[in-house]
């Protein structure tokens, strides 16, 4: 297969704004529940649906409504067309909505397989980058620096699909406020542009930000550590993410898709309550399917590392940690709505030594760490807070093994429809190595789940064999 961006074609670069005069000039504070994202690379993420007709077809027919239907949206959910404004400290970025604001939107053709870009099995990790838009760079005006928060792109391949490529800076939205924002747009959409029924059925976004108080000092703690960045804005090389992406492309990963059923989890999880039982220093917890899913995925990466080199064997008593990152608009002191626009997400590492997860047990003695913290989370969400950027931050210059997760089977991926059917597949696309796993719906099947990984060839063979030795041995 020959590299997707040879078979791309840009049709249209456009800009899609807010109805004119629908929005007035709105800045949002960043709370501190946003400016810990300050630093964190952009989220991208893909959406294939199937549509078997000509590309002039799309043009005449859904490009227009589409972008209608965008702008009727962006109305509601306006930051994701506003600016993020960096001004020199001691003031504080924030969020700018101005007149004239609006989302890039690019219309590309794809002669690439449509079918081999939505399949389960290994395909080059660098296969989907060019199915995701990039943000325009930052600009300086006077000592501000200004930057955009979303992108969008419609990829069309003729007679096969469409995909649409989400790029957004993580400190305007979380994966929560993403979808509702998506569900939104396909709604209105499908329904002709009527936005009435966005209040009946998804309910408006919520952007009333007063009631949310952060830990004492977290927010000046965030705001120093961005603030020491100020000095370097105007030297600021705006590729810097592209950057990261691309370094990660030469080491040629692959990314697969393993869809886990609903009857091999709730097998698994029967079979971790039943292992812990037999253990008299575990407390109980809820065993869910995140739970379970999370442990065994972490404890077959840890499996699937090559055993061949003596530094490994010399870390087996080191920690390999796992970092859980929970939606908790339900679990604060000051309970936000579920349509709370903006971040509301918890972070906090578990750490097991390396050699208990390359163990007999290693899925149990994930599933125990991971439980247990879980647990905690629920009765104080927020606990870890304040430590965590400083944890992550000693993790990786201690160069500790971690893995995180992002997704949630919680967020409805596959109920984005915008009149033409349900998506064909989605992906994160803004990772790519074993550092990170995403964790979605199956879209087949309620009570499924489908993991994504990157990996190199070699260890995604690996990882697939153990994975399914340890479902088949399950009892």
């Amino acid at each position: 297969m020959a590299l997707l961006s040879e078979e791309v074609k840009v049709i249209e670069q456009t800009k899609v704004f807010p109805p004119p005069g629908s929005v007035p000039t709105t800045s949002l504070p960043l709370t501190f529940l946003d400016l810990q994202w300050l630093l964190s690379h952009h989220m991208q993420r893909t959406y294939f649906y199937e549509f078997p007709h000509p590309i002039n077809h799309f043009l005449e027919t859904l490009l227009p409504s589409l972008k209608s239907s965008l702008s009727l949206t962006l109305q509601h959910f306006f930051p994701f067309a506003a600016n993020l404004v960096c001004p020199p400290p001691p003031a504080r970025p924030h969020i700018l909505f101005t007149d004239g604001d609006s989302v890039s939107l690019t219309v590309v053709e794809s002669t690439a397989d449509f079918n081999f870009l939505t399949a389960h099995h290994p395909r080059p990790v660098k296969a989907l980058y060019p199915l995701v838009p990039k943000l325009a760079p930052a600009r300086v005006e006077g000592d501000k620096r200004i930057e955009p928060l979303m992108a969008l792109q419609l990829t069309v391949f003729p007679d096969s699909g469409i995909c649409i490529g989400v790029r957004f800076n993580h400190v305007v939205a979380d994966g929560k406020t993403l979808h509702h924002f998506l569900k939104s747009w396909a709604l209105i959409c499908k329904t002709g542009g009527d936005s009435t029924l966005l209040a009946q059925e998804l309910r408006l976004p919520s952007h009333d930000r007063a009631t949310i108080k952060g830990p004492h000092g977290q927010e000046l703690a965030f705001l120093n550590t961005w603030w020491s960045l100020a000095s370097t804005w105007k030297n600021d090389n705006d590729d810097d993410d592209e950057k990261s992406v691309l370094d990660c492309r030469n080491i040629d990963n692959v990314r697969a898709t393993f869809v886990l059923p609903r009857a091999r989890i709730e097998k698994l999880k029967h079979w971790l309550t039943n292992q812990l039982s037999k253990d008299e220093n575990s407390t109980s917890f809820h065993m869910s399917s995140y739970v379970a899913t999370c442990a065994l995925i972490w404890a077959c990466l840890a499996k699937s590392e090559a055993k061949n080199s003596t530094e490994k064997i010399n870390k087996d008593d080191e920690p390999y940690y796992f970092a859980i990152v929970a939606e908790c608009r339900s679990r604060l002191e000051f309970p936000l709505p579920a349509t709370y626009f903006g971040n509301c997400l918890a972070v906090s590492f578990v750490p097991v030594k390396r050699k208990e997860l390359l163990g007999e047990n290693g899925t149990v003695a994930a599933a125990k760490a991971i439980g247990k913290e879980v647990r905690e989370m629920n009765k104080q969400a927020l606990k870890e807070l304040e430590n965590w950027v400083m944890k992550y931050k000693k993790i990786e210059e201690s160069h500790r093994q971690h893995v995180t997760v992002t997704g949630s089977p919680k967020f409805g991926l596959y109920e984005v429809d915008f009149g033409w059917g349900r998506p064909k597949k989605s992906e994160a696309v803004h990772f790519s190595d074993s550092s990170t796993f995403s964790l979605v719906e199956s879209r087949d099947e309620k009570g499924g789940v489908e993991v994504g990984l990157t990996l190199s060839r070699d260890r995604m063979s690996r990882f697939s064999a153990i994975l399914e030795k340890i479902l088949s041995e399950l009892v």
